[in-house]
Order: C-alpha cells, then structure tokens, then sequence
C-alpha cells in the first residue's frame, strides 16, 4: 500500500482520510483540546482503526487553520501543506464530479470557491457559519452543542418565529411564492418555544449562507452550487436548499464525504503536483 494522508486541522477538530489509487479511505474526524493534539490524535487513530503502518504512508498533507500549529513533520514522515481554498475546490470537484461550481464551504464562517476547471481560486465570503449558529445557540438555547439545536429544531414550526410572503400578501408576489421567507425571526415573540427558536437560527444561518452563494454566481452561468463543511450535515439542509433552488433556478449538491472534502482535497493537492 502508498497511501496519501490528507488532514485538515482546525482549532479543535481535526478531519483525516487516505488517498490510495484516487479513492477515499476511511475518513475520520477527532475532537481534542488543541489542534496539535487534535492532529496527532487523529493520525495514530486513523493508522491504528485501518491498519495501515507507517511504511505504507507516502506523504501527508496538511490544510486548514490549525495547520499552522504544526512545523515539524509528522512523525518523521514526507509533510507539506496545501492552501485551505485549493483544497477546498479540489475536494469538492472529486466528490461532486463537477467542474463549472462554486463551492460554499460552511464552518465557522463561510467562504466561497470558483472552481472552473483547473482554475480554482477564492471569491469571498460572509461571517456567518457554525460559530454564529453557536454563538446565538449559546445566548438564546443555553447550549453550543449543535446536534442538540438540530434535534431541537426538527419539532419546531419555522412559521411561529419568521415571517412569510403570505403573512403579508393575499397573493403570490412575483418570483416569490407564499411559503417564501419574508422576514427571518420577524414573528418571534417573548414565549416562543426553543424548538421554534432553534429551527430559527438554523434557517437563518442556512438561508444567509444560500443567499450568499447565488448573489456570489451574478454576472456567471454558474448554477451548481457544492456545500462542504461541518453545517452541510444538518437535516434541516433538506428543507432549507430544496427550496431556494426552486426560487433562485439552480442546484445545490451535497456530496457523500461532504465533510471531508478539504481534507480530501489536500491529499489531492500532493497528487497532481506529483
């Protein structure tokens, strides 16, 4: 076996997966105190849980904030780094087999990736992510703990905390129908429910990072739109995409290691400079 190890380190989780032959390996994702111990907690787990000595390792790439932490290689084997918005476009190419896309990266915040075949670059973003989803989780739920919020929201009416088109108009506004959001959180009162409360924010942050995405594509012909990230694992994606894609007429994918793909773009980033 030669195996690629593509890792990508955040403050406090660490995401990891082999390339062997351009197939994805056993991704894994670890949590810890710190991104070093993050990052080599996830190394020594992930060789131990799939075999893999380090002999069998070519190389290992790193991305990701935290990778900054780290200059020494690890544990004595071939490391580089890979640019975090590289290995974002690149993963999410493989995965979504998609070459003309922006990808909508949703961790703490959310940043935006032009892929257009090899050209590959940044566009921007917006301060709004997981971190605002469990900020306000924090102030309003009294949890951070973002499975708890979507659990919570999956028994919670959006329409008892946002205000729709047809709270406001007898009739369909053009290119808006009635069920579109008019107002997000605009019929929140003092009593709402938590559960009302927490699919709230989840739409709010969801929505605004759509949105975000489609405005990003004016002036292109780009229509399909790859969500990556920890956020693209929420449930409540299926409610919030679906309809956006009927209102703005374009595709939003989530690919199967959608939560992965940076890492999986790192490794990748080795591989065809190789």
């Amino acid at each position: 076996m030669s195996i690629v190890i593509g890792i990508d380190v955040g403050i406090s989780t660490t995401k990891i997966v082999g390339i062997d032959d351009m197939k994805v390996v056993s991704p894994m994702r670890i949590t810890a105190a710190d991104p070093v111990t993050s990052l080599y907690g996830a190394f020594g787990k992930y060789l131990y849980e799939n075999h893999i000595e380090l002999g069998d390792v070519e190389h290992v790439v790193l991305t990701g904030v935290g990778s900054a932490y780290i200059e020494k290689p690890v544990y004595g084997l071939p490391t580089s780094k890979a640019d975090e918005f590289t290995a974002d476009g690149l993963g999410a190419r493989l995965e979504s087999q998609l070459d003309h896309i922006i990808v909508v990266s949703m961790g703490t915040g959310t940043s935006l990736v032009l892929c257009n075949g090899e050209d590959i670059h940044h566009i921007g973003g917006i301060s709004i992510g997981g971190g605002t989803l469990a900020g306000l989780s924090r102030i309003m739920l009294q949890t951070s703990d973002i499975r708890q919020v979507s659990e919570m929201a999956k028994h919670g009416d959006i329409t008892h905390v946002s205000l729709m088109i047809g709270d406001i108009s007898a009739h369909p506004l053009p290119g808006l129908p009635m069920n579109v959001t008019a107002s997000l959180f605009a019929n929140a009162q003092t009593d709402s429910t938590k559960e009302d409360i927490a699919v709230g924010l989840i739409h709010t942050v969801l929505q605004s990072v759509g949105s975000a995405a489609v405005l990003s594509a004016l002036n292109t012909d780009i229509k399909d739109f790859v969500l990556i990230g920890n956020l693209s694992l929420l449930p409540q994606c299926k409610d919030v995409f679906p309809m956006m894609e009927q209102l703005y007429n374009v595709r939003f994918h989530i690919p199967k290691y959608s939560e992965f793909c940076t890492a999986i773009g790192a490794a990748l980033d080795y591989l065809y400079k190789k």
